[in-house]
Formats: structure tokens, C-alpha cells, sequence
């Protein structure tokens, strides 16, 4: 699952992941109907994926674990997981990103250590990721429409650029 497009928006203390439903394996379709996106920790956290479908699926359970740990402090259970995910030989060979959220931060978790909340609160990762940036940025400054609404119209919009983004979307709110 290389090309995906996930998307994190935040408005105040709404938050809103979504991603759309597209699996390729080189340069075909193998999947519409793909979910990226989950809700961990109690329903508390949401969590967004895009990259290798088991190494994503290895990331969300030792993210899970180190919520568990953290008692569901989002920040420092992202730190961990980066810091691990850096440090340990096999671990260090998923490529995959994770987009995080609770009610009051959205971060972006990879492979080489990076935890970064973004200063606009949105997330955006995947081939579809620029676009869907872009869109999420418009709607967000020059609309009144919600997070959950949000997500999903840029990912439509992204869907109709990116050949690699469907408009077979999943939203999760927080």
C-alpha cells in the first residue's frame, strides 16, 4: 500500500482523520475499498497510515503499545514509538508514515525520528499528500464547513488529481 493519501485536519478541539480506499501495487489497482484509518486507545486517539500495508499494521500495534505505556499521552507515546522506530534494526526498514490525533495535538510520526505537530494542524501524508494539503489549507481558511467535512471534500478533490487516491473515503472524528 505505497500510494495512499491520508489527512488529518484540526479546528480548535475538532479533529478528523480520513484517507481514501485505494491499494495499487505498482501501477495497478488491486483494491478500492481499503481502511487507513483507525481509532486506538479507547476511541480516544485517531490514526492514519500511508506506506507498506503490514508495516503500517506492525507501527499501529506498537503505537498502541506505547499509549499503553504512556497512559494515552499522545506526544510522549509518539516520541517513543519514533525514537524506536529509529533506533531498532527492524523497525528501521518499515517505511510507512503515521498520522496521529487527540483532542489536543495531531502529529505526524515516521521513521527517522521526526514527530512533528504542524503549526496549521493539518496533516497530510501519501502521494495524494500535496494535493490534499492544498485543499484541506482552502477549505479550511475560506470555509465554514467542518473537520469531517473538510477531510472528505479534499480528498474528493485530491481524488479527481492523483492517480493514486480514490474517492472511497473513511472519516474518523474525534
Amino acid at each position: 500500500m505505497r500510494h495512499t493519501t491520508i489527512l488529518s485536519v484540526r479546528r480548535g478541539r475538532e479533529v478528523s482523520i480520513a484517507g481514501d480506499g485505494q491499494v495499487t501495487h505498482e501501477e495497478t489497482i488491486m483494491k478500492q475499498t481499503a481502511v487507513k484509518v483507525r481509532r486506538m486507545h479507547d476511541g480516544k486517539v485517531l490514526a492514519g497510515f500511508s506506506g507498506g500495508a503490514s508495516d503500517a499494521l506492525t507501527l499501529f500495534e506498537r503505537f498502541e503499545q506505547k499509549l499503553s505505556e504512556h497512559h494515552g499521552n499522545l506526544p510522549r507515546a509518539a516520541v517513543e514509538l519514533a525514537k524506536e522506530w529509529r533506533a531498532d534494526k527492524v523497525l528501521r526498514r518499515l517505511q510507512a508514515l503515521l498520522a496521529v490525533a487527540d483532542k489536543k495535538h495531531s502529529l505526524l510520526i515516521s521513521g527517522n525520528g521526526d514527530c512533528i505537530e504542524p503549526d496549521d494542524g493539518i496533516i497530510a501524508i501519501g502521494s495524494g499528500g500535496p494535493y490534499a494539503l492544498a485543499a484541506a489549507r482552502a477549505l479550511l481558511k475560506y470555509s465554514n464547513l467542518s473537520v469531517e467535512e473538510i477531510v472528505r471534500e479534499a480528498l474528493i478533490i485530491t481524488s479527481t488529481i492523483c492517480v493514486y487516491t480514490n474517492d472511497r473515503i473513511t472519516v474518523e472524528k474525534l
